[in-house]
């Protein structure tokens, strides 16, 4: 979901509320955040959406029944908005492409309540820092992703315009990953030997 600096949804081709659309991106691994914004900047990149903490949460039934499916529910919290998301089982070639539905609600808590009313039940759990980009005149958005577990750059736009990005901030497409945050965690802790749980910042040193 994308708004102007006004907090109005921006309309580059993209679903407006509860419209189906075809989501097409990549992310891409950022080794060093600030060289990064630079790097946008000089692709004539303009940023229209600050940096915000991104909350998440996915819901499915508990035999994971939409996870096995390739779907997800989720319910999203990001720069004053409150997103209700569905993404169906997505198509991989040099990109990732699925349908995906969104609709802002008022409360995330009654929402939650719905789902819950449905047999759904919070099963991952995300944040990551989101700032969003754009270059005028083009149809694609870049978002910026810092998450405890690194810094990525998700492209999304028609796939024409993903390959030029790419190539214009200097990444080719050796470098796609078409893979969701929950399986770049789950990987992440396989590798580390980390107990799998959420994708959340450590808050333990502000308290």
């Amino acid at each position: 979901m994308h708004w102007s600096g006004a907090g109005q949804r921006l309309r580059y081709p993209r679903r407006v509320n509860g419209e189906r659309y075809q989501e097409i991106e990549v992310k891409l691994a950022v080794p060093n955040v600030s060289a990064m914004r630079a790097t946008l900047v000089e692709a004539g990149f303009v940023e229209f959406v600050p940096r915000s903490l991104e909350e998440n949460r996915i819901y499915d039934w508990p035999d994971g029944a939409l996870r096995e499916r390739g779907e997800l529910i989720r319910l999203r919290e990001y720069a004053g908005h409150r997103i209700l998301t569905y993404k169906g089982p997505a198509t991989v070639d040099r990109h990732k492409q699925r349908e995906e539905i969104e609709v802002d609600v008022a409360e995330t808590q009654a929402v939650a309540i719905i789902l819950g009313k449905l047999g759904l039940e919070p099963r991952f759990r995300y944040e990551k820092f989101r700032s969003e980009w754009k270059q005028s005149g083009e149809p694609g958005v870049a978002m910026l992703d810092e998450t405890p577990i690194g810094v990525y750059l998700e492209l999304e736009g028609p796939g024409e315009w993903i390959d030029r990005a790419a190539a214009a901030l200097g990444f080719s497409e050796a470098d796609y990953i078409n893979l969701s945050y929950a399986r770049l965690f789950s990987a992440h802790c396989a590798e580390s030997g980390q107990a799998a749980g959420d994708m959340v910042f450590d808050r333990s040193g502000t308290e």
